[in-house]
């Protein structure tokens, strides 16, 4: 990933927690795979032929002969694969088209002086069109109202812990837990609060899939917000690396998988509950505003902005990033899911659709009723486009959709950029 253009330390350490999971982000090479699309906006029609141009550089200079790997067609269901493609210039046009909208990757390897480079790209065919395979239950309201009601009978009872290290000039900095859905249970996180007395408005950050420390935004903070950064394990989160890890490994191996054949234990249900209950916990500050409140996060924390906007009608906007947990019933019909892909070459279990029916980020998206910026990656392999953008089609609210071209999970210094100016404007806080 390249350095940050704001070389402020405690927004560069936020960056990077924030999105520790995209690890992957772009590094330097001496070898590069150029695919890409021939329109300037990689948008097609239906039966629109799409030509993708590949071409293979060494520092910068085409290599003649060589060989590639590639597989072509709708997102993790290729329908043209080949091997031992000799490219004689250094090039080549692959030329295909879809049928119905959605997204068309194209996965590209090769092997030089005996290490394996690998890129991809996807073409949006009419994504605009795209429709969700979801189907939504009856009791859908109901199921998640109830369960809101229910946890909201054991007290927040928050514990707020300063921490001075962690404090600005102009920003206090707090380990803070609160109970979530039953007592006992707590939810974890790092609250800022700006030092100069007055009311402040506020913004959660929901965290992306793993486990890890959290440090805090206290870069937005001192601009004049308050922020709350939360896990969802139920843990403290400023404990050392090697705490999470043990965990991961763990007691929490796959958390993503536990009980996900029942509605009423799955681990998201307590995940879920307790994003409404950091608002809850947030609108008890007497710091806040009591008008603006915005969520927002990337991958997982982007599924969880959509749940928390959804479910709570305090929080006045959102932001999701390369959300995850759409459409999981895709892959039944042979369609790419989202993250955790639930289904894919996978038989479900006795009541594992069912459940994912009160899980997925598109019954939720029909819920939003507040303006959001949704940042979406046109080639992100965890959270495929078909998905994210059958989401994002069943917003009504008012909208921006800001496209990432050849990012994959990760993003741009830019797309920060422009991700964190739009949530200052929300907040005023410019």
């Amino acid at each position: 990933m390249r350095k940050l253009r704001n070389n402020k330390n405690i927004f560069f350490m936020f960056l990077l927690l924030l999105c520790a999971q995209f690890s992957q982000a772009q590094r330097e090479h001496p070898v590069t795979i150029i695919i890409a699309p021939d329109h300037p906006d990689w948008i097609y029609k239906v039966n629109e032929t799409v030509t993708f141009n590949i071409q293979i550089y060494k520092y910068g200079n085409l290599v003649k002969d060589a060989v590639i790997n590639y597989d072509l067609g709708p997102e993790m269901y290729p329908t043209e694969q080949k091997k031992d493609v000799r490219l004689k210039d250094g090039t080549l046009k692959l030329k295909a088209k879809m049928d119905r909208p959605g997204f068309l990757r194209c996965n590209v390897s090769t092997t030089i002086d005996g290490i394996k480079y690998s890129d991809s790209a996807e073409a949006g065919i009419e994504p605009e069109k795209i429709q969700p395979t979801t189907v939504e239950p009856e009791d859908f309201d109901e199921f998640w109202n109830n369960a809101i009601s229910e946890a909201r009978k054991t007290p927040l009872s928050p514990s707020v812990t300063l921490l001075p290290e962690r404090c600005t000039d102009k920003v206090n900095v707090y380990h803070v837990s609160f109970q979530n859905i039953r007592p006992g249970s707590r939810t974890f996180g790092i609250l800022c609060v700006p030092k100069k007395p007055g009311k402040y408005p506020a913004l959660l950050r929901v965290p992306g899939a793993g486990i890890r420390p959290y440090a805090g935004d206290a870069w937005t903070a001192g601009y004049g917000a308050i922020t709350l950064e939360i896990g969802i394990h139920g843990v403290p989160v400023n404990m050392p690396t090697s705490y999470y890890d043990n965990l991961y490994q763990g007691g929490l191996y796959q958390y993503w998988l536990m009980n996900r054949n029942n509605r009423d234990e799955f681990y998201f249900k307590r995940v879920f509950i307790g994003c409404v209950r950091a608002v809850d916990f947030i609108c008890s500050l007497p710091e806040f505003d009591g008008k603006t409140l915005g969520v927002t996060g990337s991958s997982q924390g982007g599924a969880l902005s959509f749940v928390t906007a959804a479910l709570d009608k305090r929080v006045t906007f959102l932001a999701p990033v390369l959300p995850a947990m759409c459409d999981h019933t895709a892959s039944l019909e042979n369609r790419a899911d989202g993250w955790p892909h639930f289904f894919h070459k996978k038989k479900p279990q006795p009541g594992e659709v069912e459940t994912s029916r009160y899980y997925d980020v598109v019954n939720f998206a029909r819920r939003i009723t507040v303006k959001g910026w949704y940042g979406l990656s046109y080639n992100d392999a965890t959270c495929p486009p078909t998905t994210t953008f059958g989401a994002y089609n069943c917003v009504k609210a008012p909208k921006e959709l800001y496209r990432m071209f050849d990012t994959g999970h990760w993003w741009y210094d830019e797309n920060y950029t422009e991700w964190s100016r739009w949530l200052r404007k929300q907040l005023g806080v410019e």
